[in-house]
């Protein structure tokens, strides 16, 4: 499931490679969690004779199994903070865990010696927070950082300034401008990527 969570679908025989899994193996898995209702296909038309092929993507029943950042806990105390403290109180919670975050991880970010490997280094601690992202490169769309799954996304939507101090950080820390683009999915919900301005 965190395969396909890092993925756009991938058919049985990519997934039996991924997991190491004979592609029997594979298929029974991806079977009995279709089933459940954890894993949906989608159908791809073939470019040449044959059948179309056939891609397990997750459903919305998965959010619940990858990490949550306490999100009921955390705004809860935004919602106390704002009450007693005004408006702004939760902006300013939340720009004092971005400062504290990036002193945190400013040493082994710059440890990189160019703008991948700091890019790199980045992901690395946001995949250890609970954050499901990679790197990507392809010619045409250049270095970024592709996200799958963000345990603060309820925080995001409810308080959307913490994203804009989120990014911000990470200007910082790999010294260069990030954009911050959210792509629609063909077969259901988003992808968040990162454009890395200056690769150096």
């Amino acid at each position: 499931m965190e395969a396909l969570k890092k993925s756009q679908g991938m058919t049985v025989t990519e997934l039996s490679k991924a997991v190491e899994l004979s592609y029997m193996g594979a298929k029974q898995h991806c079977e009995k969690l279709e089933a459940l209702g954890f894993l949906k296909t989608w159908r791809v038309p073939r470019k040449a004779a044959g059948r179309p092929e056939k891609l397990y993507i997750l459903t919305e029943k998965c959010s619940s199994l990858f990490p949550q950042a306490g999100v009921d806990l955390s705004l809860n105390v935004m919602e106390g903070v704002k009450r007693f403290f005004g408006d702004s109180a939760p902006e300013k919670i939340l720009f004092h865990h971005y400062e504290q975050q990036k002193r945190k991880w400013a040493a082994h970010v710059s440890r990189g010696k160019s703008m991948v490997e700091k890019a790199t280094r980045l992901v690395e601690l946001r995949e250890k927070s609970g954050v499901f992202c990679q790197c990507h490169y392809t010619r045409d769309g250049g270095f970024r950082i592709e996200e799958y799954h963000h345990p603060m996304q309820e925080i995001f939507d409810k308080y959307p300034s913490a994203i804009l101090q989120e990014v911000r950080m990470m200007e910082q820390l790999l010294g260069t401008r990030v954009e911050r683009k959210v792509q629609p999915l063909e077969k259901g919900g988003e992808l968040v990527v990162y454009r890395i301005g200056v690769l150096g």
